[in-house]
């Protein structure tokens, strides 16, 4: 079907993962707030990415705290990776 679906086109527009988030700057570390669709509500997630030595290296956090609003779940997921970012610095990258 989805062959079909290439073919004639499909009725829905597709779906982009993450809408278009402007990064948080901090401490030299952008952080993209991108909380995740749960049960009952978005799952706390969030893209850092800083560049070290010419490459850019990307950490996904992801936490078991879900909150009912979106919004919410933005603004905790900037809070849970500025505290990341605290504790680990460059570390997050392994």
């Amino acid at each position: 079907m989805a062959f079909l679906s290439k073919l004639f086109g499909s009725k829905s527009a597709p779906k982009s993962k993450s809408k278009d988030v402007e990064p948080e700057v901090y401490k030299g570390f952008l952080i993209y707030p991108e909380p995740m669709r749960a049960e009952g509500g978005y799952r706390i997630a969030a893209r850092i990415e800083k560049v070290i030595a010419g490459e850019t290296k990307v950490h996904n956090l992801v936490r078991a705290d879900t909150l009912s609003s979106e919004e919410d779940a933005r603004q905790a997921s900037l809070h849970k990776a500025q505290i990341f970012i605290d504790q680990m610095g460059d570390g997050i990258f392994g």
